[in-house]
């Protein structure tokens, strides 16, 4: 169905489609060989998108999450890697710009100037082999050293790290005073003891090459330990920055995913002549149904993260309602491309033809964080009144804040 954009969202959109058209003609080359999609990115450096969301103020184009869930979106129509890898550059850099608006931080000022620039681009490598990734723990360790920490430990699911200058990445640190906290640190993925080793060979999103990466006694600074909370608790500080921005993100590029089969599937069907039978009118808009009803929650998502409205719900629920929205488009890009080999038949099962990728490339959206059973948890839980664990509040973020029991 024809979206109602405001005049900014459909200027980026626009160029968005002609990248993303660009980027399905490689899609497939990529998907088959199992290779990083660079000159994509090259692509996506040259229309000024790898700086859409620093603030105009430092050279960017100041986009919020409202206008960059659109963006993602076409983007993953053409090619759903592409988006997904993207994603996790410049939603980052969304975040901090959100929190440099509200802090004029100097810090987050050079590093946001620094992606203007096209002096960096992040990685977002939090997830670890047996630890569900809800930004809560780590097995990584970090020891105390002069003037900083030594890291080691080996993280997994590392996407965009064939292209990213840096990474925000967890690990925990057992000897802090008060009990073990949880450090966020930033880290030059060039820098001595942090080593890509290529693992990714998956069924679907094989053009992000979301490899694992080894740290080996990596020095991390105190001052990019940027973040600190104790093990086991929900954070405010990751709820307005991680979670607020990555799962209307990740839903973005899933949605995105069903947008483009339902209109590959589409055009196909009207030139075999069949638009008219019941059976394909059913099917077609059953899944727009399911595709709109993603874009309504995350529309209304990016407009209470836009106002703020979200941060006044509490930590647990806020971080839930940040689930719901992630869950509700992966899932609904899931059946959507069920449904649709109703229709398609055995064009869908063809590896010559883009809808067998796509269909692969939405799987992974039911197990990323937050994964289904996660959510429903939390969900469920925020729902009966049920805390599921600590809670670290606006008012005591930070260095400072203390476990409770």
């Amino acid at each position: 169905m024809n979206r109602l954009l405001t005049p900014r969202q459909q200027e980026l959109v626009d160029i968005a489609g002609k990248l993303a058209d660009t980027f399905a003609e490689r899609a497939t080359e990529h998907d088959r060989e199992n290779t990083f999609p660079v000159e994509n990115y090259d692509d996506l450096r040259a229309a000024g998108f790898l700086k859409l969301t620093v603030p105009s103020e430092l050279g960017g184009q100041g986009a919020t999450l409202a206008e960059l869930i659109p963006v993602l979106e076409r983007l993953a129509m053409g090619d759903g890697s592409t988006a997904l890898a993207v994603a996790m550059h410049i939603s980052p850099i969304g975040q901090w710009a959100s929190v440099w608006r509200r802090t004029q931080h100097p810090r987050l000022a050079d590093l946001l100037r620094m992606a203007a620039q096209d002096k960096l681009i992040w990685a977002s490598v939090t997830s670890e082999p047996g630890m569900r990734n809800d930004m809560t723990d780590a097995k990584t360790v970090a020891v105390k050293v002069d003037g900083g920490f030594r890291l080691t430990g080996r993280k997994s699911y590392a996407t965009n790290t064939v292209v990213a200058t840096h990474c925000s990445t967890t690990a925990r640190y057992e000897d802090a005073e008060g009990g073990p906290r949880l450090l966020l640190c930033r880290i030059a993925l060039d820098q001595p003891g942090v080593t890509r080793h290529q693992t990714w060979d998956t069924m679907g999103m094989r053009g992000t090459q979301s490899n694992d990466i080894v740290y080996e006694d990596v020095f991390v600074p105190e001052q990019d330990v940027v973040h600190s909370l104790p093990v086991g608790h929900l954070d405010a500080r990751v709820f307005e920055t991680v979670w607020s921005w990555a799962m209307g993100a990740f839903a973005a590029v899933y949605t995105g995913i069903a947008a483009g089969a339902v209109e590959w599937t589409a055009t196909q069907l009207a030139a075999r002549g069949k638009g008219a039978d019941p059976l394909v009118q059913d099917t077609i808009g059953e899944c727009e149904i399911l595709v709109e009803s993603a874009r309504a929650l995350t529309y209304r998502h990016a407009d209470e993260v836009g106002s703020r409205r979200l941060f006044d719900l509490g930590v647990q629920e806020g971080i839930a309602r940040c689930a719901l929205v992630k869950y509700v488009a992966s899932n609904n890009a899931s059946q959507v491309m069920r449904r649709l080999v109703d229709v398609l038949g055995g064009a869908s099962y063809s590896r010559k033809l883009p809808y067998e990728r796509m269909w692969r490339d939405a799987q992974a959206g039911i197990f990323m964080p937050m994964g289904n059973q996660a959510a429903r948890k939390i969900i469920g839980a925020s729902a009966l009144g049920v805390e599921i664990a600590p809670v670290i509040g606006f008012d005591e973020t930070g260095p400072e804040s203390r476990a409770k029991s």
